[in-house]
């Protein structure tokens, strides 16, 4: 009688050990497909983010050579600029790690907007003196001056904010993505628990 009993509880250990496998079997593949999908699901938000604007300026360019300490040879012209500005992200490049043990998904590091301006340029009441003519070292300082003027004036414009309005969108997609799967969604060291939290931390 003794055997009998000590053979059902061995059965039962054995089948419930079996289950237990199974079990633990099954939330193991079920943590690596979650894996795999949110990785892939990563790569498709990776995508290039452009906010695009258009910018009109008019400049004015003079420039005074002194020959001989006192005889003036002067050049100048009016510039009209037309400049398309975009800033863009590439978040195929954004940096992020994944801790399948405490189902968190970490985004390490986003790359930094790349700002790139496209100047059309028009000269117009072009006049220089003999002594003092335009050259192509003159277009090139013209340009760079043009380019810098615009830089600073697209910094302190709303291109910018918008462009990161745009980024909070795309990261925003990350976390209801995260959050529907029950996992966490951390930024550097700052949990966020819900969309509007990508508003409150620096992305610079």
């Amino acid at each position: 009688m003794r055997n009998i009993v000590l053979g059902i509880i061995i059965a039962l250990v054995v089948v419930f050990g079996l289950r237990y496998c199974e079990h633990q079997k099954d939330q193991r593949e079920q943590l690596v497909e979650s894996t795999a999908f949110i990785q892939k699901q990563l790569k498709n938000v990776g995508k290039l983010i452009v906010t695009e604007g258009n910018y009109a300026q008019v400049f004015s360019y003079k420039d005074t050579d002194k020959l001989f300490g006192f005889l003036e040879a002067n050049k100048k012209a009016l510039i009209v600029v037309n400049a398309e500005a975009t800033i863009s992200y590439d978040l195929s490049k954004i940096e992020t790690e994944i801790d399948e043990v405490s189902k968190t998904v970490t985004i390490k590091n986003i790359p930094e907007p790349e700002l790139k301006i496209n100047p059309n340029i028009e000269y117009y009441d072009v006049s220089q003196d003999y002594l003092n003519q335009f050259e192509a070292k003159d277009y090139n300082i013209i340009r760079q001056r043009v380019e810098k003027l615009l830089r600073t004036k697209i910094e302190a414009s709303q291109l910018r904010e918008n462009a990161e309005n745009r980024l909070i969108s795309e990261l925003q997609k990350i976390y209801i993505l995260t959050n529907s799967m029950g996992w966490t969604l951390q930024f550097n060291q700052t949990t966020i628990e819900q969309t509007t939290d990508f508003q409150k931390i620096d992305l610079r």
